[in-house]
């Protein structure tokens, strides 16, 4: 798989692509670690921070397209240090917010708008318009990984300094670890000659984004990619709390979020190499299907340490190993020119998911005092995508050049 990227400079750009997301990612996917201490310190109530969340969750999406549109047009190094500094200043001033506008302003704005201005949306599109056909497989699974490793990385560093430092100065830790990754930002925009690419000829953007909403087979991709948003926020919001209500200790949400980090690594390259051999809507299949399965199986187990660490390990390798197929089917149907755009747009459906599933976890554990009914709505909204998959005309020749 690694064979096809040849030379220093593929690496180059792929590995900087992966160091970037790994920020970004980390961050974004840890924030459910400070929703304890953030409802301790303020008293807000779960509800009130998991609609901050949520609203992050749904801005972060809603950034894709846009961003994606803007690295399409102006380059991908402008987009990217804005996101960074934008992810920077929301970390840094959280603490000084005591009110749900506050933390709304703060999580569910600023530190979402930078994070999806340097998400996949930016990095899968600009890596691929600068890395040869037979290499972009490959390079989505290793940038892929990149975000779980940072998840792997975060989750329990954060616990530890939230520990230590207590919240706040976790906060501030997390602000100066994102602008550590500024100097990446010009290895991802330095551009590499490539021969020139075989396709269909220059539509342009907005006739692009129309072919691709009267699509069927786009429709069905975002229908499945919506509801892996509602399964991956409801978790990363919502599983620390679910620790916590079987009663152990808050240092086993954290270690579960590092574990599905470090197992989606292994997820995200396997899933790089697939991509390259089999059809991607019938990986996305079983990638959904296992999840409705694992879930019913988390349902009838005990509530045990090891329970989480093995559901923990089992989910974590299909978690965000859905991106490598998800951009191959865009990219299969609608060329690579406005990869970041299109994919974005796809994003965007997975964040309005992602909106339902952290605000809805909040609003479940308010009224109800468990999490039972969003462990149902999951499993079934992960069958219902895996079979949304399965219409998908992913031979369609492409419609774009690069």
């Amino acid at each position: 798989m690694f064979r096809t990227l040849k030379t220093p400079a593929l690496w180059g750009v792929t590995l900087a692509a992966a160091g970037i997301l790994m920020v970004t990612m980390g961050a974004r996917q840890s924030l459910g670690l400070f929703v304890s201490p953030l409802n301790t310190a303020t008293g807000l109530g779960v509800a009130s921070i998991s609609l901050a969340l949520a609203v992050g969750q749904f801005t972060w999406g809603a950034v894709q397209p846009l961003a994606g549109a803007a690295a399409d047009r102006f380059g991908p190094g402008r987009v990217l240090l804005w996101g960074l500094l934008l992810l920077a200043l929301g970390s840094a001033i959280t603490p000084f917010m005591n009110s749900t506008w506050g933390l709304i302003v703060s999580l569910g704005l600023l530190s979402a708008i930078g994070a999806g201005a340097g998400s996949f949306s930016v990095l899968i599109g600009a890596s691929s318009q600068r890395l040869p056909l037979e290499a972009r497989a490959a390079a989505s699974g290793v940038i892929n990984a990149g975000g779980s490793f940072g998840q792997f990385v975060f989750a329990p560093l954060l616990q530890a300094l939230i520990q230590l430092l207590g919240w706040m100065g976790a906060m501030w830790s997390l602000a100066v670890m994102v602008l550590a990754a500024l100097p990446l930002v010009r290895t991802v925009s330095r551009p590499i000659a490539l021969p020139p690419a075989r396709g269909a000829g220059e539509a342009g953007l907005w006739r692009s984004v129309q072919d691709a909403m009267a699509d069927r087979s786009y429709q069905f991709l975002n229908l499945g990619f919506f509801t892996c948003g509602f399964h991956i926020a409801f978790l990363v919001t919502h599983l620390p709390g679910e620790v916590e209500l079987c009663g152990l200790p808050t240092a086993v949400g954290s270690w579960a979020l590092a574990i599905i980090g470090l197992s989606n690594i292994f997820g995200s390259l396997y899933a790089g190499a697939c991509v390259a051999r089999y059809r991607s809507k019938h990986i996305l299949f079983w990638m959904y299907a296992s999840r409705a399965a694992m879930v019913a199986l988390y349902l009838i187990a005990p509530r045990t340490e090891l329970t989480f660490y093995v559901f923990a390990a089992g989910l974590g390798f299909t978690w965000l190993a859905t991106v490598p197929p998800t951009a191959a089917i865009v990219s299969k149907l609608f060329g690579i020119r406005y990869l970041g755009t299109l994919f974005g747009m796809s994003l965007l459906a997975h964040q309005i998911g992602a909106f339902f599933g952290a605000y809805l976890g909040g609003v479940a554990l308010t009224r109800f005092g468990d999490y039972s009914w969003m462990w149902y709505a999951d499993m079934a909204l992960a069958a219902a995508a895996a079979f949304a998959n399965l219409p998908i005309r992913e031979a369609a020749p492409a419609r774009q050049a690069a």
